[in-house]
């Protein structure tokens, strides 16, 4: 089935809708133009949208179709499907459609087995250290907090509108000069708040990339950094320094279990407010769309680098002015993900390693050169991806210089709009490798590079034939 014939169910996302402007089914249904017991089988799922209802949804209350087709349900249904990857439920079977109906008819009760899912995996991760005894304190087992601040702006659509246009109005105020921005950035530091910036050797011989004297009023900065480092972490200081009282505020509303929590998402709120700094919104959204994408064109055009220019990528998601959803990522060689956010319907497993023919692991061998891949998931969509590697230097030779690879992508029906896909043909199905997002949850049987079978799969062995993989799921 084509992207355009696939139906479109949005029950849970429909019924908060109507619900959070007060409205019954009845009086919602009238603004619709459909019956009720039309609405009633949308809000239930046993109905998808029609073009005329998500045209009246889009012209009456200002949703789009790309927000319908994302809805938080199916990201939820993802989050479900990889922890049912975990080898306590291999004897439990679950089809996909059952994880986009629990997701999309009971949003909350799934939630709820997610967190309790979080308390048991930090559990048991704490029985597995020997040298470590559960308190009575400790019965109440919160979230990890990175892994609760990415589930946050991961069900953000990693984008938050106050923030954004508050670092959008900034930068407009400091780029009314032919000055260099990092110029601007230090002397605006000076004079709205009598912080000195320096950058010191003392600072990288310390392993600091940003050190803050609240007492000199003195910002360090290390002069192993790159400028785009460095300008980044000006406008993270004036985050910092600024936007204290919505950061609270932000930081008040989305409810965490502990300090710690805020504290991380204090530090990711700052950032957020850093990279619309340098890459103001508007600005950068329009000559994403005049390079086509070409992410060195952008970095060289905003001062910045090539993974501050995708992670932007990923996050242009304001409603009614949104780029092209992106995927983002990056992993380290050990294939750990530090960093991760999806625009797209393409999420990352939280269990066991990705997918060995994806080309996010190619890219340690290419020396920076960015490696374009044309890739077919299981579930029939088809992404054209870019990767490629990321050396940061240490000063010191007994330490070793730090190296990612970093992932990009989209579905290949935006290819048009990427400098990459010139020379690509995104209309030959053959061109396109067949890629999983992780050996437990997918589905492909015929796969040589599979490294453990399917959860959901039994396998067979066959003792008088021995092929590259050890035995043949069923």
């Amino acid at each position: 089935m084509t992207d355009n014939l696939r139906k479109i169910f949005a029950g849970a996302r429909v019924r908060h809708l109507r619900q959070s402007h007060n409205l019954t089914q009845a009086e919602f249904a009238r603004k619709l133009a459909i019956s009720t017991s039309y609405l009633n089988q949308i809000e239930n799922n046993h109905r998808s949208l029609s073009a005329s209802v998500i045209l009246a949804l889009f012209n009456g209350f200002g949703f789009d179709l790309s927000e319908l087709a994302l809805d938080e349900s199916g990201k939820i249904a993802v989050d479900l499907g990889g922890i049912l990857a975990d080898p306590v439920f291999a004897d439990t079977r679950i089809m996909p459609q059952e994880l986009k109906i629990a997701a999309s008819n009971t949003p909350n009760m799934v939630r709820a087995f997610l967190g309790l899912y979080q308390v048991f995996q930090k559990t048991r991760e704490q029985l597995g250290q020997l040298d470590t005894t559960l308190s009575e304190t400790e019965a109440a087992v919160a979230p990890l907090p990175y892994e609760e601040v990415r589930d946050y702006f991961h069900y953000k659509d990693n984008y938050i509108d106050e923030l954004d246009r508050e670092a959008e109005s900034f930068a407009r105020t400091i780029t009314q000069s032919d000055k260099q921005r990092y110029v601007l950035l230090a002397d605006y530091l000076m004079d709205a708040h009598g912080v000195r910036v320096v950058e010191t050797k003392s600072a990288a011989e310390a392993g600091a990339i940003r050190r803050y004297d609240p007492v000199s009023h003195t910002l360090h900065l290390s002069v192993t950094s790159s400028a785009a480092t460095n300008l980044f972490q000006m406008a993270y200081q004036v985050g910092l320094l600024e936007q204290g009282p919505l950061i609270e505020n932000l930081l008040d509303e989305a409810g965490f279990h502990s300090d710690s929590a805020r504290e991380v998402y204090r530090m990711t709120f700052a950032n957020y407010f850093a990279g619309g700094v340098v890459l103001p919104y508007s600005e950068f959204l329009e000559a994403a769309a005049e390079t086509r994408h070409d992410l060195d064109r952008l970095a060289f055009r905003f001062d910045a680098s090539r993974e501050q220019v995708c992670h932007r990528l990923s996050m242009l998601q304001r409603p009614g002015n949104k780029g092209v959803p992106f995927y983002f990522l990056r992993i380290d060689r050990a294939g750990n993900i530090t960093k991760r956010h999806s625009a797209t319907s393409l999420q990352f497993t939280r269990f066991g390693g990705s997918c060995p023919l994806w080309n996010i692991h190619s890219a340690f061998e290419s020396h920076g050169e960015i490696l374009r891949q044309l890739a077919g998931t299981p579930d029939g969509l088809r992404y054209l991806c870019l990767a490629f590697s990321k050396t940061i230097h240490s000063a010191d030779f007994r330490k070793a210089s730090r190296k990612y690879a970093i992932g990009l992508g989209c579905e290949a029906k935006y290819a048009d709009q990427l400098v990459y896909a010139d020379d690509l043909d995104v209309t030959d199905a053959d061109r396109f490798e067949p890629i999983g997002t992780g050996c437990r949850i997918c589905e492909r049987s015929d796969c040589a590079h599979r490294s453990v079978p399917p959860l959901a799969r039994d396998i067979k062995v066959d003792h008088h034939a021995r092929n590259v993989v050890p035995f043949q799921v069923d």
